[in-house]
């Protein structure tokens, strides 16, 4: 079962590992359905944090009078 204290680069790590063993398919039937119970509840895990995240960032936003406006973050790679 997924941890709930991990960081949310602890839980992608995590991730990555299971996607990695489920891939190999080489796990029991029983050992896989509980991996990909872990992954889905540290997927939701990761999309909690990113939705705070995301909230945080909106509210640190000020608008041109410097009240707090909302502005689409536009994160690029």
């Amino acid at each position: 079962m997924a941890k709930s204290n991990l960081s949310f680069e602890q839980s992608m790590q995590r991730l990555d590992e299971i996607v990695r063993q489920l891939e190999k398919g080489e796990a029991p039937l029983d050992e896989s359905l509980a991996l990909f119970e872990e992954g889905t509840a540290l997927i939701a895990a990761c999309g909690k944090m990113l939705d705070s995240a995301e909230q945080k960032v909106v509210m640190l936003k000020k608008g041109e009078n410097g009240e707090p406006a909302e502005v689409p973050f536009e994160g690029g790679e």
